[in-house]
């Protein structure tokens, strides 16, 4: 198609109407919801317009689909009209099936007032089914490669009449084997067609290939995601340092604290898969695993239960991992430490897409650290390093998820038959004595007096400070002051303690609280300047592990 029909095109003043879209495109994308093209789509679709080729650098959930998606089908055009068979136009080859899958649905939303057949092959699916459709005549077929292969030495792929060819999640592609099949494939698709090709990484190899099947190519790169100015990262960034020995108890306790929505946990083999789904299963976890060993029956089957939230977390090795697209995501878990920065990014890039919020949670050892540093300055982000929750740590957060479903319970209302009972007790105990037991009832149900154990706290890693657990040093340093508490470690003092007296006593978020310092004979406690001395007249004649407290601003001994 012609981009200078302005009829069809009529661009709008902004969106993606602005880039040059065919109109219908631009409708498309709307009623998908979406309002404002992403960094990658703003920067590859306007090159690949103009018909040239495209070397995109960008993670999973930036938005690559569309970004090379509606400039093909912008190309194609128009085709409910035409008569006759209908030729391949495009084809997109992608690593997985499951990425196959997912590209195939979204090109056809985006083509379907254009009247664009569009069809995903992959191994696995019916051949006949397949050879069916390819009869009949589709516009766009998105392909992994060892099946389209297969099809172009049957002859029931022709690929001549390519226009738009895409290289998507190429690295992993070469990963996954798919050299030799690239290479076969490519040649037979027309020399004059146009090109992109999208990575996460662009490593030696990419380039030599982007070399070989690209011509003069507008090169694309999406940085890391990084916080724009005045705004938060949408991921939250933490590392526990653990000791190996007691790494699963660890990821126990940092699960029970974070209380995941949905979560995928990456391991670097398959055996420590299968051993960590089974501990976390026997520990009450609804686990799954995934990775190569599985046939794709049960990849489904295990992808499904995920999905429709029969299960909470997916444990995974990267390559099984490849080319899902999970929605709502809310915990990414490096169970090691990623080996390459990129994998990293590519891993949290899973979790906080769409402006919601996410948490990539990493497991360090200490021999790690260095992979750790790197990644850090790859990033160019500091990553916090905690120490594990506790179980003093623990216990207040269960209180803390028991407070809010009593808050959602009172504000829901529907209380009246429940009143009868509190009414006949009401006569009898103490009202708040009576509340408290409620409360204690529904901790225990909740899973509060299990024999928690204390997890050994590791060493802190080289050159990094290793920081108390849990949120801790949200506040900026002119918001915060520091008091001192004159209990220290002789007293059996732990950060836990200090948090909850501090949030229980002044009704402080606990979030709020930042960096502790513990000596052996005091405490320094990081507060928001505004509440120190309402904190310090809450703690006045308390106690704190059986122990009279004193408080006052600290004074900078």
């Amino acid at each position: 198609m012609n981009t200078n029909e302005q009829g069809a095109n009529a661009p709008s003043a902004d969106g993606f109407g602005a880039l040059g879209l065919h109109q219908a495109l631009v409708s498309a994308a709307t009623a998908l919801g979406y309002e404002e093209p992403t960094a990658i789509q703003r920067e590859a679709i306007p090159p690949l317009l103009q018909g040239r080729d495209v070397l995109g650098q960008a993670a999973t959930g930036t938005g690559k689909t569309a970004a090379f998606a509606l400039p093909m089908l912008h190309r194609i055009g128009e085709v409910a009209a035409r008569e006759g068979p209908r030729p391949v136009r495009g084809l997109i080859l992608v690593p997985t099936r499951e990425l196959a899958m997912q590209v195939a649905e979204a090109v056809h939303k985006y083509g379907r007032l254009l009247g664009i057949s569009v069809l995903p092959i992959y191994g696995g699916q019916s051949m006949q089914q397949q050879l069916r459709a390819l009869r009949r005549g589709v516009d766009v077929v998105i392909a992994t490669p060892g099946r389209a292969l297969d099809h172009i030495r049957r002859g029931t792929l022709e690929l001549k009449a390519v226009e738009f060819l895409v290289l998507d999640e190429a690295d992993e592609m070469l990963d996954l084997g798919f050299t030799e099949e690239l290479e076969a494939i490519v040649a037979e698709v027309p020399a004059e067609r146009q090109t992109a090709l999208f990575s996460a990484t662009v490593a030696p190899r990419i380039r030599t290939i982007a070399k070989r099947y690209l011509r003069d190519p507008a090169h694309v790169t999406i940085a890391s995601q990084t916080a724009a100015p005045g705004k938060t990262f949408a991921i939250r960034e933490v590392a526990y340092a653990v000791q190996r020995a007691h790494k699963a108890a660890a990821l126990g306790r940092v699960i029970d604290m974070e209380t995941p929505a949905s979560a995928i946990i990456f391991c670097r083999t398959r055996m420590e898969v299968d051993e960590l789904t089974e501990t976390l299963g026997a520990h009450g976890y609804q686990a799954e695993a995934i990775h190569g060993g599985l046939s794709q029956e049960q990849r489904d089957r295990v992808l499904r239960r995920f999905r429709e939230g029969t299960s909470e977390i997916l444990v995974a090795t990267d390559v099984a991992a490849r080319g899902l697209d999970i929605e709502h995501l809310s915990h990414v878990v490096n169970y090691d430490v990623p080996s390459s920065p990129d994998a990293y990014v590519h891993r949290i890039g899973r979790t906080g897409r769409a402006g919601r919020k996410g948490v990539a949670i990493t497991l360090v050892e200490a021999r790690e650290h260095r992979l750790l540093r790197n990644i850090e300055q790859h990033t160019k982000r500091k990553i916090r390093v905690e120490s594990v929750p506790t179980v003093l740590d623990l216990r207040t957060r269960r209180l803390e998820l028991t407070r809010a479903a009593l808050e959602d319970a009172l504000a829901a209302g529907e209380l009246e038959r429940y009143r009868v009972v509190v009414e006949s007790l009401a006569g009898e105990h103490d009202v708040l004595d009576l509340a408290a037991a409620a409360v204690k009832l529904l901790d225990q149900r909740d899973g509060s007096e299990k024999d928690d154990l204390e997890i050994p706290v590791a060493p802190p890693l080289p050159s990094a400070k290793v920081q108390p657990s849990g949120p801790r040093q949200r506040l900026r340093a002119q918001d915060a002051t520091k008091l001192y508490i004159g209990l220290g470690r002789a007293a059996g003092i732990r950060p836990a303690d200090l948090v909850g007296a501090i949030a229980n006593e002044a009704r402080i978020d606990s979030r709020d609280i930042g960096a502790i310092d513990i000596t052996e004979r005091f405490s320094l406690v990081e507060v928001p300047a505004s509440e120190a001395k309402r904190i310090i007249s809450a703690l006045r004649g308390k106690s704190i592990r059986g122990k009279k407290v004193s408080v006052r601003p600290d004074r900078g001994r």
